[in-house]
């Protein structure tokens, strides 16, 4: 029951410090109806460029997360230019910096596929140190602070002109093309921030878990869409956008409560990737059929 235990525990830290990148995948999603596969290659992004600010450059863990940011960052801007200026399609566009990232990765960390961080600093250690608290604890700790923070400025961003200009681009493109805005723009900008926040999150697994790896963004994607389908089954019925924000992060932790009771189970790890995608397919596709369902049942009731 212990080993549950502390199994659920670390679940839960892991959700809420995976949730952060589900809130990145949600403004792509949700907000712009876009399924960015950039996102795999910008976790792992951030996890390399936090690893290498820490052990290379003996950067405070705090800086080294801002800069796994900008990292993220950096490769959703691409992905932007690549949408906009040049007419790619959305999800090629992804593609094809996900594909890129790969070798800037693994030259980031200076052709190593794995940077461990078994004797350096890290914001967790540190809290540790000053806390006393275990490791299961001070991630879960800090993960829901930082998370809290960022759905804060998320709220109060997506308030403001640009940020309601944001979703007003995923709601109806030529409307808001209409009004005057540069919807090249907001798309841009809505896919640096959202690759900006998973990277961060990158930087937030890679501190936690001590080390990097250039394959640690593998199905983040998929890992995303689930947890923001399982949010939307628990709180779809809340409207307020703060709600919607927050179903994201609920979402991720009881994605990956599910996934450590799998594993408790039995299942074999190997098989967790597509256990995410029978989720995010089953989760998808219900609510399809049930709404054909309804609409044939109408129409035989009339009859």
């Amino acid at each position: 029951m212990s080993g549950l235990m502390i199994s659920l525990q670390d679940a839960v830290a892991q959700g809420v410090l995976w949730g952060i990148m589900v809130l990145g995948v949600y403004i792509t999603y949700k907000l712009l109806d876009i399924a960015d596969l950039t996102v795999d290659g910008s976790f792992a992004m951030g996890g390399c460029v936090c690893a290498v600010m820490i052990l290379v450059f003996k950067a405070d863990p705090w800086v080294a997360l801002a800069a796994a940011a900008l990292a993220g960052m950096a490769a959703g801007t691409v992905t932007g230019l690549l949408h906009t200026v040049f007419e790619i399609p959305a999800i090629l566009a992804g593609i094809l910096t996900q594909i890129g990232l790969w070798s800037i990765n693994l030259r980031i960390m200076g052709g190593k596929s794995n940077v461990p961080l078994l004797k350096t600093e890290t914001i967790f250690i540190n809290f540790i140190d000053m806390t006393g608290m275990n490791r299961q604890a001070a991630s879960l700790v800090i993960g829901i602070g930082i998370a809290i923070a960022v759905s804060v400025l998320l709220y109060w961003f997506f308030g403001t002109e640009i940020g309601s200009a944001m979703r007003a681009t995923g709601n109806n493109e030529a409307m808001i093309r209409a009004q005057g805005v540069n919807t090249n723009m907001t798309k841009l900008l809505a896919l640096a921030l959202s690759n900006g926040l998973v990277g961060l999150s990158g930087g937030l697994v890679c501190q936690s878990q001590k080390y990097a790896d250039i394959g640690m963004g593998t199905g983040a994607i998929v890992i995303g869409l689930a947890a923001i389908v399982i949010g939307d089954v628990l709180m779809g019925r809340m409207r307020s956008f703060g709600s919607k924000l927050a179903s994201a992060i609920v979402g991720s932790v009881i994605y990956f409560v599910i996934r450590a009771l799998v594993l408790r189970m039995g299942m074999d790890a190997n098989d967790m990737k597509l256990l995410s995608a029978v989720i995010v397919t089953v989760a998808l596709c219900v609510p399809v059929m049930m709404r054909k369902w309804r609409l044939k049942k109408s129409y035989t009731e009339g009859v």
